[in-house]
């Protein structure tokens, strides 16, 4: 009976209903149970079977609505999954896009300032450099006074 059970009701974990027919397919070869479920001969039982035959056909077909609404259920499920990872990839993809978009303004914003301390110290380097060749200048001025006051000291 755990074989006709098994093969009547199969959940299925992927969440693709199996039909029906495939199961009806068994044959008596490979189901050894099947000569248990058809009685051979009549006996003094066949006023009960027909109770005792539709409370099982009651209970294989509550059976196989349970099974059916598992595999519903699993299906649902694996919509409400699929969704959830596309919404979830499409947020990531946003998230990501605003930071790279706010990266890129932060880098504006540096490039900005360090265009403005490039051209300060431009500045600075450029005064610096006249001031050198006015040092250069007055060390020239200087050397040509003390040569000039050098001969004019010297005894004639």
């Amino acid at each position: 009976m755990d074989s006709f059970l098994e093969s009547t009701f199969r959940l299925n974990s992927h969440s693709t209903p199996q039909s029906r027919h495939e199961d009806s397919q068994m044959t008596q070869e490979e189901d050894p149970d099947i000569s248990l479920r058809k009685p051979s001969n009549v006996s003094m039982n066949e006023f009960q079977e027909p109770n005792v035959s539709s409370s099982i056909d009651s209970i294989t077909g509550r059976m196989q609505e349970l099974v059916e609404n598992i595999n519903n259920s699993r299906t649902s499920d694996q919509k409400v999954m699929d969704s959830f990872h596309g919404k979830l990839v499409e947020k990531v993809t946003e998230v990501s896009q605003q930071m790279k978009e706010h990266m890129y303004t932060v880098y504006e914003e540096n490039s900005h300032e360090m265009q403005v301390k490039l051209q300060e110290l431009s500045e600075v380097l450029e005064s610096c450099t006249m001031l050198h060749k006015e040092l250069q200048e007055a060390t020239h001025a200087l050397s040509s006074l003390r040569e000039g006051l050098a001969i004019n000291e010297t005894p004639e």
